[in-house]
């Protein structure tokens, strides 16, 4: 699922747009991915029309998963921004959703996740499709969009990655929106996260200067009047 990464904004300035479609296997969530995406990305740069050096990933929730997995499995992309993304896929199955207040074990074995069984059942699978288990293969500038009140997936999932790549000195930004929840629902929340993915993939993807506030933060107390 793409979000706040608007088709019309980025061909406006000089993008493609892909969209491709994912066929799932069983126990393989994010490598099932992986096999779509990757191919259909090179089908993209074969016509001619795609600089191949410069190519980004974006997706928000299961598009941030997919994004977040596959970045840890190919070096097709230059950078890549995730969106709430699941990043451990054994805590993930034993949390909360918490927007409802029902598990997300069923989320994992009869819906979206599409395992046959639990961690413990099916370990390997799960393994092998947690991001987490590979982060160390991360080559590329990565931005992550995770909330504190995020009642589909839990905070813990962005945060914890987070500080594993910080840990491993990857060159990774978190974004974190103070209240919200899976999405942005305060307009000054989205167009701000708007501007700062398209500044964030100019940079990258475009040579252009990067932004002051990605090369050397703000501080806390100039938050205030950064945000204005």
């Amino acid at each position: 699922a793409t979000r706040y990464a608007n088709a019309g904004v980025y061909t406006s300035r000089g993008y493609a747009y892909l969209m491709p479609d994912i066929t799932y296997h069983l126990d393989d969530p994010g490598r099932s991915a992986l096999w779509c995406v990757v191919p259909a990305v090179k089908a993209a740069i074969a016509t001619g029309l795609i600089d191949a050096e410069r190519v980004g990933l974006q997706g928000h929730s299961w598009g941030g998963y997919q994004t977040t997995f596959i970045t840890t499995q190919t070096d097709i992309f230059k950078t890549a921004v995730a969106g709430a993304p699941l990043t451990d896929m054994v805590s993930m199955f034993g949390s909360i959703y918490w927007n409802t207040g029902s598990t997300d074990a069923s989320i994992f074995i009869s819906s979206q996740g599409r395992f046959t069984g639990s961690p413990n059942e099916v370990p390997e699978a799960y393994r092998r499709n947690s991001p987490q288990a590979f982060a160390q293969n991360l080559n590329i500038p990565f931005m992550i969009l995770h909330n504190d009140r995020d009642g589909a997936v839990d905070f813990n999932q962005g945060i914890t990655y987070y500080n594993h790549l910080r840990h491993l000195n990857k060159e990774v930004v978190l974004l974190e929106y103070v209240g919200e929840n899976h999405g942005l629902a305060r307009p000054a929340n989205q167009k701000d996260y708007a501007l700062r993915m398209t500044e964030w993939f100019d940079t990258f993807l475009r040579d252009q200067p990067a932004p002051q506030w990605l090369t050397d933060g703000v501080p806390r107390l100039q938050m205030e009047s950064h945000l204005q």
